[in-house]
């Protein structure tokens, strides 16, 4: 099946479209990974942020356990029932200390750790814990306080119940790493101990309390509560905590697929491996009991440093992926809407084009038939009005003899040479604009290396000038040398100092005595001994944080501007105030100079651009000075005339603490 030919129009517009539909693809499959991949990074960077946020909650529950056993061992009734060996008023004691504030054990042994008193199960004493870490601790250093795996027989000897809260069967989780036991029996507690001493510092016994975590979920709700706010998405909690005993979860807000919390499952192997063996924190996506998660785990360790659990936090992965979807939509839709409002500019466009193609078509048939008078009326004046131009030229001349046709011939070449020898001089121009990018580049990596060899000329130039007789014939020549190349070293360091900035140290100045400093080192130069000098300064400015060498020289390469725009005579006027909002410090400086025009004041700050002789300048320091102000969070201004002098403001910002000083 032959189609039909397309027309001029029709090709325009296509092919226009393909450009547009590659471009378009081409920008959003790499917005989309751009977006995706900082929408992911900025929820990564939330959810360290909340790891950090569960460890102080992890640590504050820690303290208080700590802070409890503390104080409970400090009273001095408790001391004194030791003393008297009163079992009844100790167990009584400490029984309403760990029933009112909630810890799960209290106990306590004498100074040889044999245990005395256990609150939670009074039958059972005698046992001998002083082999336990924590109590070893505490005769050792006072106290200690850690995060414990306490065995089952440790558990059962406060209680039954105790034992049967850690007691854990594993719930089979998915991309969990294989474990040959199927149960959990110990917990793990947060424990404190410390050691009880009379007042002449004899060591009475050391008590020893905590909580187990094992089916206790104070700490992940109240970190859930803290940091996520109990905001949900599509029916689910956006933000979860866990603590988990090796890789079992133990205490969790996490929802398994019934919505109860998921007591029982495991971490997974990836996790497994990077935090409880190798001892690494995990911030990535993470497949949490049925669900992605944006999560980051943490070890925790026990007294002896030894990984003995993890915390996690983790936030759905389901809301970023979302977010996500709909920006880049959002931006699909606006692309559509685009390539839309292109086509009806592009058809309306292309009639620009065609219509007078399509006239020309009509005259070349007519001029076919004979009618050599015909002409086309076109008033374009673009590349299609002067085709239309150029054909009724044509078409006149094919009225004339043999030899006005060879005329135009080589009218017709002279202009092809003309045009060809232009688009030469704009390639040549094109290829020299490269070639000074690329020199530019290059300055900046090698001005270093140039530098050193600057110096040893500059040195040994310097050597033989003072060895040389002035009378010599080699004396003005090695002067020259020596002039040259410390102006060559100029040009480097101020290369470098323009490519290679060094971070300004900031302090707090005074701007008053830094444009003092800076105005009493050059006006002992022969170029200010017939200027005047008019200093105008705002008393009470407040003290800026900034680096006073480095706007020593931004002030210095003004004034120094200054004075050589006046050649040495005039008045220069130093001016420093407050702006209007009190938010900038402003320092203006203004010389009586010869001004500077106004197109040289577009290319005022770029570097290598100067408006003084050949070999009296670099072109490097105001675009420094530019460099500088910038990196003070400031501006800097000019106002001038020509023949009327010029004005240079810079304005410093002034910081909050400043401004109530």
């Amino acid at each position: 099946m032959k189609f039909p030919p397309l027309s001029l129009r029709t090709k325009l517009i296509l092919s226009f479209l393909v450009v547009i539909v590659i471009g378009g693809v081409l920008s959003l499959s790499f917005g989309s990974k751009l977006v995706k991949s900082t929408i992911i990074h900025e929820a990564q960077v939330k959810v360290k942020h909340d790891l950090s946020a569960a460890w102080m909650v992890f640590n504050k529950k820690l303290s208080e356990i700590r802070e409890i056993v503390s104080l409970t061992a400090d009273r001095e009734g408790l001391h004194q029932a030791i003393k008297n060996n009163d079992k009844n008023s100790i167990l009584r004691s400490l029984k309403r200390v760990r029933e009112e504030k909630g810890l799960d054990i209290l106990n306590l042994t004498d100074k040889n750790g044999i245990v005395v008193t256990r609150t939670r199960n009074p039958g059972v004493i005698g046992d001998d814990q002083s082999q336990d870490e924590m109590v070893r601790e505490a005769l050792q250093n006072g106290e200690a306080a850690s995060p414990q795996i306490v065995p089952r027989e440790e558990l059962l000897k406060e209680g039954q119940d105790l034992a049967d809260q850690a007691y854990m069967e594993f719930i089979p989780t998915p991309k969990a790493a294989l474990r040959p036991e199927n149960k959990e029996t110990s917990g793990m507690m947060l424990k404190a101990a410390v050691t009880i001493r009379d007042e002449s510092r004899t060591v009475l016994g050391i008590l020893y309390g905590g909580i187990l975590l094992n089916r206790n979920f104070d700490i992940v709700d109240r970190v859930k509560e803290i940091v996520y706010k109990g905001e949900q998405y599509k029916g689910r909690d956006r933000g979860t905590a866990t603590i988990f005993q090796h890789d079992l979860r133990i205490s969790t807000n996490v929802p398994n697929e019934k919505g109860d919390r998921a007591i029982g499952t495991r971490v997974s192997k990836e996790v497994n491996q990077a935090v409880l063996v190798e001892g690494q924190a995990w911030i990535d996506r993470a497949f949490v009991v049925n669900h992605w998660y944006i999560t980051a785990y943490e070890p925790i360790r026990n007294i002896k440093d030894e990984i003995i659990g993890i915390l996690y936090v983790g936030m759905l992965e389901r809301p970023y992926i979302d977010t996500t979807n709909r920006v880049m939509l959002t931006f699909t839709l606006l692309a559509a809407l685009c390539v839309v409002f292109l086509l009806v500019i592009l058809y309306f466009a292309t009639s620009r084009i065609t219509n007078p193609l399509h006239k020309m078509v009509i005259a070349t048939q007519e001029i076919a038939k004979g009618d050599l008078s015909h002409k086309v009326e076109v008033n374009s004046q673009d590349e299609v009005g002067y085709l239309a131009d150029s054909f009724n030229q044509m078409t006149a001349n094919l009225k004339t003899a043999n030899q006005k046709l060879i005329e135009w011939g080589k009218t017709l070449e002279k202009k092809v040479e003309e045009r060809t020898r232009e688009l030469k001089e704009m390639q040549a121009h094109l290829i020299q604009s490269e070639k000074l990018a690329s020199l530019g580049k290059l300055a900046a990596g090698i001005a270093h290396e140039i530098n050193n060899p600057l110096g040893g000329i500059l040195i040994y130039s310097h050597l033989l000038l003072e060895n040389t007789p002035k009378k010599s014939p080699h004396y003005e020549n090695l002067k020259k040398i020596v002039k040259e190349t410390s102006r060559c070293k100029d040009i480097v360091k101020g290369l470098l100092e323009f490519a290679r900035p060094k971070e300004p140290e900031m302090s707090q100045i005074n701007l008053n005595d830094v444009l003092n400093r800076s105005l009493a080192i050059v006006e002992g130069q022969a170029l200010f001994q017939n200027i005047k000098i008019n200093k105008k300064y705002a008393s009470a400015l407040p003290r800026i944080v900034a680096d006073g060498s480095q706007l020593q020289q931004v002030f210095m390469n003004v004034i120094i501007n200054a004075a050589e725009a006046m050649n040495g005579k005039g008045t220069l006027s130093l001016r420093t105030s407050m702006d209007t909002d009190g938010s900038h410090i402003e320092a203006k400086i203004t010389d009586t100079g010869h001004g500077i025009k106004e197109e040289d004041k577009k290319r005022l700050f770029e570097p290598f651009f100067s408006t003084k002789e050949v070999g009296k300048g670099t072109g490097l320091g105001l675009a420094i000075s530019y460099s500088i102000i910038q990196k003070h969070l400031g501006t800097i201004e000019v106002e001038s005339r020509e023949g009327k002098g010029s004005t240079f403001t810079i304005k410093l910002p002034v910081l909050e603490e400043s401004k109530n000083d």
